[in-house]
């Protein structure tokens, strides 16, 4: 039971074969898709796509990439669409929400306090509706934690996870999954590796985040050099296999291992997926 738990399959890089992009994914084994919004703008067209799917799924939030675009407003919509459609079983989650401390252009003393901001307030709306977290982790593990500690147990997934060990577990100790996709597939990826390899299997999910991060064999051109490459959901399975290879198991245990951790920690999906196989 491959999910994806995270992928923007509603980008405008899959405007032209959108339809081919998913029957590939569900050759390569995908059952299950999750699609988080990113501003007030995807909301309604995550919704549509993920009930288009078998097993999709969907969140909403606001990105801390589109946070100069929104304002209080785009919150409010957020807590409305929320609120309407609380009783939809592919609604799984508040995301994709979170903090980037990479970006130069939004990490500026002011501009983080914007993103706490936006943060936080989204975390509150998690506890209103009962929902669970996608977290955007980017140099801002210790910041996230800070303000999930302030608060009972919300969970969720820690997307892309880069952090150390003691941040991983301290997610862990929060309820959370961490998400492992392409960037693990390169050996120059030394930390995420280890982390994937040595982990408890309770801790991990899968996910592509296409069409970004690409995984490494991706984008090779004739002589083995790097080009730019869109990334799939069709590609988890992939990224199964080498996870399986790195943690000397099997991948159908790693598949079926990391499957019960999205169910546990996005309980919604239950309600989408043949349990019988979960």
């Amino acid at each position: 039971m491959l999910i994806d738990t995270h992928c923007h399959l509603d980008a405008a890089e899959f405007d032209a074969d959108r339809i081919q992009v998913i029957r590939r994914a569900q050759q390569a084994g995908v059952r299950s898709i999750v699609i988080p919004a990113v501003c007030r703008s995807n909301f309604q067209t995550v919704r549509d796509l993920a009930a288009s799917l078998p097993g999709g799924a969907y969140a909403l939030g606001i990105h801390p990439l589109y946070m100069l675009q929104a304002d209080e407003a785009d919150l409010t919509v957020l807590e409305n669409c929320l609120q309407a459609w609380r009783d939809d079983p592919r609604l799984v989650a508040i995301g994709e929400i979170g903090l980037d401390f990479f970006v130069p252009e939004i990490s500026t003393p002011a501009l983080r306090a914007r993103q706490e901001w936006f943060y936080t307030r989204q975390l509150d709306l998690a506890q209103r509706f009962d929902l669970p977290v996608l977290l955007h982790v980017r140099k801002s593990q210790d910041m996230l934690l800070k303000h999930l500690r302030r608060r009972p147990p919300i969970g969720g997934i820690a997307h892309a996870f880069n952090g150390s060990f003691q941040q991983a577990e301290q997610f862990l100790e929060l309820g959370f999954a961490l998400g492992i996709g392409g960037a693990m597939t390169f050996d120059r990826a030394l930390q995420i590796r280890r982390l994937a390899a040595q982990l408890p299997a309770t801790a991990l999910v899968l996910e592509t985040d296409a069409p970004d991060i690409p995984p490494a064999w991706l984008g090779r051109d004739a002589d083995g050099r790097r080009q730019p490459a869109r990334n799939e959901p069709a590609e988890v399975a992939r990224i199964a296999q080498e996870l399986a290879a790195l943690r000397s198991e099997s991948q159908d245990d790693v598949i079926a291992q990391c499957a019960r951790n999205a169910v546990r920690v996005l309980p919604r999906l239950n309600g989408l997926l043949p349990t019988d196989r979960v």
